[in-house]
């Protein structure tokens, strides 16, 4: 059967660059304790008004035009996100209609920071099975709203007016994932392969049994009505993260599932020519590096550019390496990664 092969990339960012230092506006924090903890030194906002599908379109167009793939040419959308413009429909749907599709499949993957690679294994399918041609497939979100802050417009300096100190204290409860997140999205065009490139393998997992250790406790039918005012005042949109707990699943399910994709398809670790693993945090990926026993040179990181995108991560960071040559024919790359859910896994490709 036919794999499924990447031929275009392209990505897009929010439109305000918020570094380590800007943040110090609105909280008690600071570029040298975001640095020591995270690794990461800025990220992107979107704008009032930007949507995720819209960063989904931009990146789906830089895409195509990498490929030289006309839109008129894709056959099938896959959509991964967690911050969907809307509670419903999904986001597939919208970006059929802002990029003037026609009335193709569009298929919404909701892995969290899995959902790139989970939306690459329903791709490689598509394409083997014969129902897709040309995919277009897009990792996008929009973190900011999450964010419990009032001073937008003090943050991105287009006002004088800042937090009052009982602003800054209330900001400051959630700085151990404000500082985390980013906006943007990531785009990657695949057709059936021509030869032995393409997608090789997949190691998927799944364990609903800590949920609670990273989840969004409002804006769901668990609820009646799903979104209320309490849970407004009491800043549940912002994630709630066991965080100690996420560290010790990563740096553990990353490297055992990144061994067992290898051993499915008889390659060793070793022969792994660049490892690009989800961007959640750059202490883990280190651990996750070690662990595995893999050179500097193999393993691509970028979190301190961009922070934690979710679902567009592995497509910025993939669309990165093909641009600086880090990527060449016949390479072999593997992407891994974990999130909420839990859902975890990795994918083998070869260039």
């Amino acid at each position: 059967m036919a794999r499924a092969h990447i031929i275009g990339s392209g990505f897009v960012v929010g439109e305000h660059k918020v570094t380590n230092h800007d943040l110090t506006k609105l909280m008690d924090t600071s570029d040298e304790w975001i640095r020591k903890v995270t690794g990461i030194e800025e990220r992107y906002y979107v704008k009032d008004g930007t949507t995720t599908s819209d960063l989904g379109v931009r990146a789906a167009q830089k895409a195509l035009e990498d490929a030289k793939v006309s839109k008129d040419q894709i056959d099938y959308v896959v959509f991964a996100t967690m911050t969907p413009d809307y509670y419903f429909p999904g986001n597939g749907s919208l970006l059929q209609r802002k990029l003037g599709l026609g009335n193709i499949p569009c298929l919404d993957i909701r892995q969290q920071c899995t959902g790139f690679i989970y939306g690459l294994q329903v791709a490689d399918a598509l394409i083997a099975s014969g129902a897709a041609k040309k995919l277009l497939l897009i990792g996008a979100e929009i973190h900011s709203g999450f964010m419990p802050w009032k001073h937008w417009d003090y943050l991105f300096g287009t006002s004088a007016e800042g937090p009052s100190e009982a602003d800054k204290a209330w900001n400051s409860q959630f700085r151990d994932r404000a500082v985390i997140f980013g906006d943007a999205a990531g785009a990657i065009v695949l057709e059936p392969s021509k030869d032995d490139s393409g997608c090789l393998g997949f190691a998927l997992h799944a364990d609903g049994e800590s949920v609670e250790d990273l989840f969004v406790n409002t804006g769901g039918m668990a609820f009646r009505p799903y979104m209320s005012e309490a849970h407004l005042k009491e800043a549940r949109l912002v994630p709630a993260m066991n965080g100690r707990q996420v560290y010790r699943m990563a740096v553990t399910r990353m490297p055992d599932v990144v061994k067992e994709v290898c051993a499915q398809q008889g390659v060793a670790v070793e022969q792994i020519d660049l490892l690009i693993p989800h961007q959640a945090n750059l202490r883990i990926n280190e651990a996750v590096q070690r662990a595995l026993g893999l050179p500097d040179e193999r393993v691509y990181n970028n979190i301190q550019r961009y922070g934690n995108t979710t679902a567009a991560t592995i497509p910025i960071a993939l669309h990165e390496c093909r641009r600086a040559g880090r990527i060449k024919k016949g390479d072999l790359v593997c992407f891994v990664g974990l999130g909420s859910g839990f859902h975890w896994g990795a994918a083998l490709l070869r260039a």
